[in-house]
């Protein structure tokens, strides 16, 4: 199944951002990308590919184990920016950013530690993907909106193991499914 670790938004922080994401919808050009839809906002820590299902409990005691080491902290969704010069557009985050990078930190090594070919590592970009092109955008406009954008702060107090199921209907503008397999609460005292 194809695994990643990640930070899942509560609801009430992903309506705030929802609100940004119809504003940047109406501006000229938006119709030229792919949108990503509300269940697909999350916080990518470790992305893990294609992982055999009996390598799948050693991964999550090892996200357990992630989990249990981090205290809960303080994240909110702000401002914004773009990789791959317009291929995705994302809004980023505030507060805490630090415990959210070594939340991201454990949770590569426990994808290395379950024997997972896990890419070079690279320091850790928080950002929740909004929009994606296939070819290069002009993505300034929506990223000046972004600037200002600043969501109401939560507690990060869980680590998710998030399954994505790709389309296979080959029906355009179909998206990912996201379901979360494994859940675990973040336990150090502070």
């Amino acid at each position: 199944m194809r695994l990643f670790a990640a930070v899942l938004p509560p609801e009430d922080a992903i309506a705030e951002l929802a609100v940004e994401v119809e504003r940047l919808r109406r501006l000229p050009g938006a119709d030229g990308l792919r949108w990503t839809g509300r269940p697909g906002w999350h916080f990518t820590l470790a992305f893990y590919g294609e992982v055999a299902d009996d390598v799948v409990p050693d991964l999550s005691a090892r996200l357990a184990r992630a989990a249990r080491r981090t205290a809960p902290f303080e994240l909110a969704l702000s401002g914004g920016g773009q990789f791959g010069r317009g291929r995705a557009l994302w809004t980023g985050a505030s507060g805490d950013v630090a415990a959210l990078r070594l939340l991201a930190d454990r949770a590569e090594a426990a994808g290395r530690k379950a024997g997972l070919r896990m890419e070079e590592h690279r320091h850790y970009r928080a950002h929740l993907t909004l929009a994606r092109g296939r070819e290069p955008v002009d993505v300034r406009p929506y990223v000046e909106l972004l600037r200002g954008f600043a969501g109401r702060s939560w507690r990060v107090s869980e680590l998710a193991l998030v399954r994505s199921n790709l389309p296979g209907s080959g029906v355009r503008g179909e998206r990912p499914r996201y379901e979360a397999v494994g859940r675990w609460v973040c336990a150090a005292s502070g």
